[in-house]
């Protein structure tokens, strides 16, 4: 299977999970278990999986967060409820989310195919160096197809995750510095006023672009070199290739399924706004 194929179900599972991010159940569900604040429930709600970890591990594991970002939230969200209880309350208000997205959809053979196809998919790949991907895995696969859609979506993006911060580190490209090439590749500029990092100290960031100046990956006025844009292609080309794995365990014709079952369900969701930036 050539790595196209990755990035092709990575652009149809994508909106599946981003309903956590763009959509108010999931808030108005972890705010049912005290949770007053967004961050809050979103460090209790991803990093559920992990368990009760310090804040030193899910800032590895997530890797895209400044120095002390994770730490305000965790482990304190654990004071308000258990994991167990979070990553419930999570998939709760995705799966009501997606019902109401996806309407006269949700009961169609092709969603239930999509979700078996995709379930099927999630659980093939090797766990190895994929701490979100592997803490996902240990939790049961939920029966209902919508829960099971978004379950196994939300493990892909996780397992797609783990590889990207691979591929990251393969190039010693940090976190910030990541969001920094993200955002000048999606045409954002300045790339300091990108959603995820325009609110760190501006003397922080101004060291984090100086960093990628002094490395040659952006020119004085803070855009892509040749070097700088060659890297992340190579970021981007190597994530694709990681996330290649879950998919070699379908035959050429349930991937031809799962697109062509995923398809309207993708176009459903992002006429509806749930591929808007976010946070994640």
């Amino acid at each position: 299977m050539q790595h196209p194929v990755a990035r092709r179900l990575h652009e149809l599972t994508e909106p599946i999970s981003l309903v956590n991010f763009c959509s108010q159940e999931p808030n108005d569900a972890m705010a049912e278990l005290g949770f007053d604040n967004y961050w809050d429930g979103y460090f209790a709600g991803r990093s559920a999986p992990l368990g009760r970890v310090p804040a030193e591990v899910v800032h590895a594991a997530f890797y895209s967060f400044a120095d002390g970002e994770v730490a305000r939230h965790v482990p304190q969200v654990w004071e308000t409820t258990t994991p167990e209880a979070a990553h419930a309350a999570r998939e709760q208000g995705c799966v009501a989310a997606l019902r109401k997205i996806l309407g006269d959809l949700v009961d169609t053979p092709g969603l239930a195919r999509a979700a078996e196809l995709l379930a099927q998919a999630s659980t093939s790949a090797p766990t190895q160096g994929r701490v979100m991907y592997a803490g996902l895995r240990a939790l049961p696969m939920p029966e209902e197809p919508v829960a099971r859609l978004w379950h196994a979506a939300n493990m892909l993006r996780e397992h797609r995750g783990d590889g990207h911060i691979a591929a990251l580190v393969s190039e010693q490209i940090g976190g910030i510095e990541a969001h920094v090439l993200s955002a000048l590749d999606v045409g954002i500029y300045p790339a300091e006023s990108f959603g995820r990092i325009h609110h760190l100290p501006k003397a922080s960031l101004a060291q984090v672009m100086d960093g990628l100046r002094n490395r040659g990956l952006l020119d004085a006025s803070g855009r892509f070199t040749d070097a700088g844009r060659a890297t992340k292609d190579r970021i981007e080309s190597l994530t694709d290739v990681l996330a290649e794995a879950p998919y070699d365990g379908l035959s050429p014709a349930e991937l031809d399924q799962l697109v062509g079952a995923l398809e309207p369900i993708s176009e459903r969701l992002r006429a509806t706004g749930s591929d808007s930036d976010a946070a994640g």
